[in-house]
């Protein structure tokens, strides 16, 4: 559950961490995160993704079958197993132009995978007494959830975190990518983007991701806190589990940090079309919702230490990972506090949060005994047969290490 921005693909399911569009602020997962959620069950989608011989190469084929096929110029991955060990891969290019190698263990911009950072925060805060997660919106944001029926009285910070506040996404209305992709906006404007439609449905009757709900968390945080949400995030998960490759970009910060691949967009969406370079953009379309850089190294660092007890009290880990159906997707698929579990196709599950950022997809997981893998891809699916490649990849890496 993570996927700013851009074209709207009615054909295709939004999953978490895509906000359902194509584009930026799709922060969803594609079938496996989400910005976003969620997508069909993964399983292997082309002999390209079925697993061989070994944990090594069932990721090493997978990765080439993702760029083979021509939807994503690059791709990145890195398999923690149970035992600690760390393996890293790459496939394709890392720049159109220059055709460079994909560099291992790339930064590439995580979209919804910072749902979790920031559902992280907001548990930490609740655990230190400063924030009640069944208390309401209002508490405290007073009267800043108002308009066309959406009222913050109603809906509560645990909702929020959940995805069943029935409030609107703010995704669903942003323009292409091309459009936007240097302007700065301040998060109060996404917020009002979104409330400017109706509620999706009344609070905790049902369930629909929404990043609206995100940047609702990073304003309460900050009101809370007194403090900026990138900086809570670094002071309370980054710096203390050491992940040095993992940033939130500063204000105007537009340019990728470190080593990368570079992140492509189609320019139109027609099928073929030509890809549009997106590597330097302005994140702050995506927020508290999506707009931390991070490595696949990293992200699996911090689902072990999350999922470890590192990071939360056991109670507030165990109303994280309490999750709800999510209406018009796989029975396997369920969404708790910013955080996804996902049913293996040999068996068992994984949780994770994967995310869709123009430019770039990542899918991440990790199972209950400790095997995780984060694949990224260059490029947003822009097909559901994309997206099922991707989500397959992940899936094979994690059984293929059972």
């Amino acid at each position: 559950m993570p996927h700013p921005i851009v074209y709207t693909v009615p054909s295709r399911v939004a999953r978490p961490g895509s906000a359902g569009r194509r584009g930026l602020l799709v922060l969803t997962t594609a079938a496996a995160v989400a910005l976003g959620p969620l997508g069909l069950t993964a399983t292997p989608a082309s002999a390209d993704a079925t697993p061989q011989s070994g944990s090594a190469d069932v990721v090493q084929t997978s990765l080439n079958g993702l760029v083979r096929t021509g939807d994503f110029p690059g791709a990145l991955a890195s398999v923690r197993g149970r035992d600690g060990r760390v393996r890293d891969y790459t496939a394709g290019v890392g720049d159109l132009e220059t055709r460079a190698k994909v560099p291992v263990n790339g930064q590439v911009r995580i979209g919804s995978a910072t749902k979790m950072f920031t559902s992280v925060v907001v548990l930490q805060l609740a655990g230190e007494g400063k924030i009640d997660l069944d208390a309401s919106a209002e508490k405290y944001l007073p009267g800043l959830v108002r308009g066309n029926g959406n009222d913050g009285r109603k809906i509560t910070v645990r909702q929020m975190l959940q995805h069943t506040a029935g409030l609107p996404d703010y995704a669903a209305h942003i323009p292409s990518i091309f459009e936007i992709q240097h302007r700065y906006v301040e998060p109060r404007e996404l917020l009002d983007m979104g409330l400017a439609h109706k509620p999706e449905f009344a609070p905790g009757t049902s369930w629909k991701y929404s990043n609206t709900g995100y940047v609702l968390l990073g304003l309460l945080v900050q009101k809370v806190t007194g403090r900026p949400i990138g900086e809570e995030i670094t002071n309370r998960v980054i710096k203390p589990l050491g992940l040095r490759d993992t940033y939130w970009p500063g204000v105007g910060e537009q340019e990728i940090r470190d080593a990368h691949p570079s992140g492509y967009q189609p320019k139109t969406d027609k099928p073929g079309a030509e890809m549009g370079d997106v590597t330097e953009m302005e994140p702050s379309w995506a927020w508290a919702a999506g707009q931390l850089v991070s490595t696949p190294r990293d992200l699996n660092r911090f689902l072990g230490a999350l999922l470890g007890g590192k990071l939360l009290k056991p109670d507030l880990l165990e109303q994280m990972k309490q999750t709800v159906k999510a209406p018009g997707y796989p029975s396997s698929w369920s969404y708790g506090l910013g955080l996804m579990k996902i049913g293996l196709s040999c068996g068992g599950y994984w949780w994770g949060h994967s995310g869709d950022i123009e430019g770039y997809a990542t899918r991440d997981g990790i199972t209950e005994d400790g095997r995780a893998v984060t694949i990224a891809v260059t490029a947003i699916p822009a097909t559901d047969a994309a997206a099922n490649r991707a989500d397959a990849a992940l899936d094979a890496a994690l059984c293929a290490q059972k």
